[in-house]
């Protein structure tokens, strides 16, 4: 397998924030994202408080990352066509609204099937934010070596929320009121989505071939690349590790009399995560990135497969923190990868795709592991994680040939006098 050769030191998150215009998107970008770390903790534990059931929370929950897996893509190619601010806009204000409708029909005591219908619109619409920001960067820093430091600060950040996100809903529902976490996130998605949106100097072109793509390439879908495909079932997997942990720790809590113990132990698996991403923006890898994501869902899987057998708080503080640790690596890699699969005029979609693949992973182990825990507990449904990273593991070992990046010339001409050396693994 090839490797990279690395000469001098990988540039650092500071440089990274010196970019031009980089602080404009990213601290709007921020409170914009959190619906992806607060919506489905936030429907499980309502949901859970009305009707008493982890099935019933799980599945409402899971229609709304259904929802957001199919049309997140979706969204994402109108923001290459039409541009982020076009998308955006309606977004936030439909998501806003139908978060407020589900809550009203949950506390109102709905029957199942008009939570099912108002969940629908509530994930379908949630903002693509983290892959719009993704697009601006890669936008700002194609071809430079900052590229993949921005790859695994973005990873980073994606943590952090979920650092912040599940512990902040937690303690809004626990302790304010049930409905206090889904709120909250239909207010940060709106202030934060309309200013995000409100930044169109740094927002990447749209509608145009890139310079020195071929021609046909502008209408040409990232899910027609094999290599996204297979990064797909890769990160469906992670999606069931992020669905599998939020119910069964929550279950977890509840069976030990200590629930306030749920936004504690996820956020120390949230934190694993976190810190690793750290190191992958920090140190300079030899390795290849496809050698660097096989052995770190090797590790992902080890870990999550572990998971069943904890029966005490530190013990599956412990584990969690493990599982967590594994998910960066798997995390940033596969992105970095698909910077190098699809054209820049189909990047907003691929990234799409990806973040909806841990949305509809997510759903399911959502849906699987609380019916799991209803009916044996929560150490049935920590076997979720385990049976989706190891159906991703063997998908992803089977098929990584289709990862290296998409043929290309070794030096593409722009204009007279300019010439763009092409990367390579």
């Amino acid at each position: 397998m090839a490797s990279t050769v690395v000469t001098g030191k990988r540039p650092g998150y500071g440089q990274l924030l010196r970019t031009p215009g980089a602080l404009s998107f990213l601290i709007p970008g921020f409170a914009a994202r959190q619906p992806f770390a607060m919506l489905t903790i936030g429907i499980v534990l309502l949901v859970q408080h009305t009707t008493g059931s982890y099935g019933s929370a799980g599945a409402v929950a899971a229609v709304t990352g259904v929802s957001m897996a199919v049309f997140a893509p979706q969204s994402g190619k109108l923001a290459d066509r039409f541009g982020q601010r076009a998308v955006l806009l309606p977004g936030v204000l439909v998501h806003s609204a139908s978060v407020s409708l589900l809550v009203v029909l949950a506390l109102a005591g709905a029957p199942l099937w008009a939570l099912f219908l108002a969940a629908v619109p509530a994930g379908a619409s949630v903002p693509q934010v983290g892959p719009m920001v993704r697009a601006r960067w890669a936008a700002k820093l194609d071809g430079t070596p900052l590229m993949p430091t921005a790859a695994a600060f973005e990873s980073v950040t994606d943590e952090f929320t979920f650092v912040v996100g599940p512990v902040l809903a937690t303690a809004l529902c626990t302790g304010v009121h049930p409905a206090a976490g889904l709120i909250t996130e239909a207010a940060l998605t709106l202030v934060g989505g309309l200013f995000f949106a409100a930044q169109r100097a740094t927002q990447p072109p749209h509608g145009l071939l890139a310079t020195g793509r071929a021609e046909g390439e502008e209408h040409r879908s990232a899910l027609s690349v094999p290599g996204v495909r297979v990064l797909i079932v890769a990160f469906l997997g992670i999606g069931a590790v992020f669905g599998g942990m939020q119910v069964s720790l929550t279950a977890f809590s509840e069976e030990i009399g200590n629930p306030g113990a749920n936004g504690l132990l996820y956020g120390v698996f949230a934190a694993g995560n976190m810190l690793a991403g750290i190191a992958m923006g920090a140190v300079a890898w030899k390795g290849g990135p496809r050698r660097r994501l096989i052995l770190g869902y090797t590790g992902l899987t080890v870990a999550a497969s572990l998971l069943w057998t904890a029966h005490s708080v530190a013990l599956l503080a412990a584990l969690g923190l493990v599982v967590g640790l594994f998910i960066a690596p798997a995390l940033i890699t596969g992105y970095t990868i698909v910077e190098t699969l699809v054209p820049a005029t189909a990047r907003t979609e691929a990234f799409t795709w990806l973040t909806g693949a841990v949305a509809l992973g997510q759903a399911a182990a959502v849906t699987v592991a609380g019916r799991l825990a209803d009916a044996h507990g929560s150490g049935a449904g920590f076997l979720v994680p385990a049976a989706g990273t190891a159906l991703a593991f063997v998908t992803l070992v089977a098929l990584r040939s289709r990862l290296r990046p998409r043929e290309t010339s070794r030096v593409a001409a722009r204009g007279v006098g300019h010439r763009v050396p092409v990367a390579v693994d």
